[in-house]
């Protein structure tokens, strides 16, 4: 079986989402028996291509890919809005992108209804994302290191948020929650892959210049491992989600989770995050020792079903049988 990966990775896009779950997988199935792999090819003759992206270069790429064509819907319109500008017109044309596929693979519940509600023809299955549950634990060497690197004491609570630097992913509720606590360091990973085309680009890079020493902006890191096992607390304050890699990530690290309590999050991970609806529930839950230590216990038991390893196996049999149709 022949199949090609194709994902738009390129400088800062090779950090968001979808990328990492794109290598991830090709990784993988690369494993795995009867596979023959390869990422981003313009050449070649393969039986399926799975794309995790539809920016310019891709749909330049699947005019002239032969065999199947197969979509995973990390993004959706709802996602757009306070992410990126000229959301509205942007979202207007996923219709149209998505009939382009032969098949289209969701990644959970509430990403699966949002996508047949825009094409209900395209044939769909869901498979979630997966991580490399034996990176993502938690190492004590990559502790050190990363408080050494920024500077954080030993003894300090370090609250740790990952994703791009926008409204939609909660930046504004990071900054008015580290402002409440300088007794805390709080570490935002990740940076403004669409550059100043993200949702209020200006306005939240003045907000970070004027930041108390508690709170600290990585940009991108290669290796995001050392920020889980560096952290004690991981909040996510999205306001939309099509699934939450970095939920499953930090959980696979033991991090207790606060989460924004949105209907994708209640419904994929349960009772395995703690959820907050306003900042004084954050607030509250940052502090709740008890609560944390309970909810770190669990964490990373709650990610078996993500493994990598099985989610490239039901991706190499989905192939197959789209393959022999």
């Amino acid at each position: 079986m022949k199949v090609n990966i194709f994902v738009e990775d390129f400088r800062f896009l090779r950090y968001i989402g979808c990328a990492t779950a794109a290598r991830t997988l090709h990784n993988h199935l690369a494993r795995l028996p009867g596979m023959e792999i390869a990422r981003n090819s313009y050449y070649g003759d393969f039986d399926l291509t799975h794309y995790h992206t539809f920016g310019p270069w891709a749909m330049y790429h699947l005019k002239f890919t032969e065999g199947v064509k197969v979509l995973t819907a990390h993004s959706t319109p709802r996602l757009n809005e306070g992410n990126v500008a000229f959301s509205k017109r942007i979202n207007k044309i996923y219709p149209k992108i998505y009939r382009q596929f032969d098949h289209i693979i969701t990644i959970s519940d509430p990403c699966h209804r949002e996508t047949e509600q825009l094409v209900p023809d395209v044939p769909m299955t869901l498979i979630p994302n997966g991580i490399d549950r034996e990176y993502f634990r938690r190492d004590r060497k990559k502790r050190r290191s990363f408080r050494e690197e920024y500077g954080i004491d030993h003894d300090r609570r370090v609250v740790l948020s990952v994703g791009q630097q926008t409204p939609r992913k909660g930046i504004y509720d990071f900054l008015t929650l580290a402002d409440q606590h300088p007794d805390m360091t709080w570490v935002w990973v990740g940076g403004f892959p669409y550059g100043t085309l993200s949702k209020d680009y200006a306005k939240i890079q003045m907000l970070k210049a004027h930041t108390h020493p508690n709170v600290i902006f990585t940009g991108v890191i290669d290796d995001i491992s050392r920020a889980y096992s560096g952290a004690d607390v991981f909040f996510m304050p999205s306001h939309a989600e099509t699934f939450g890699l970095v939920i499953v990530e930090a959980l696979s690290a033991g991090l207790p989770v606060i989460a924004r309590d949105i209907y994708e999050f209640r419904e994929i991970f349960g009772d395995s995050v703690l959820f907050f609806r306003n900042n004084d529930e954050a607030r509250a839950l940052v502090n709740d020792d008890t609560a944390l230590h309970h909810c770190a216990g669990g964490a990373r038991a709650s990610t078996e079903r993500y493994d990598i390893t099985l989610i490239a196996k039901r991706h190499q049999q989905l192939y197959r049988e789209l393959i022999e149709r």
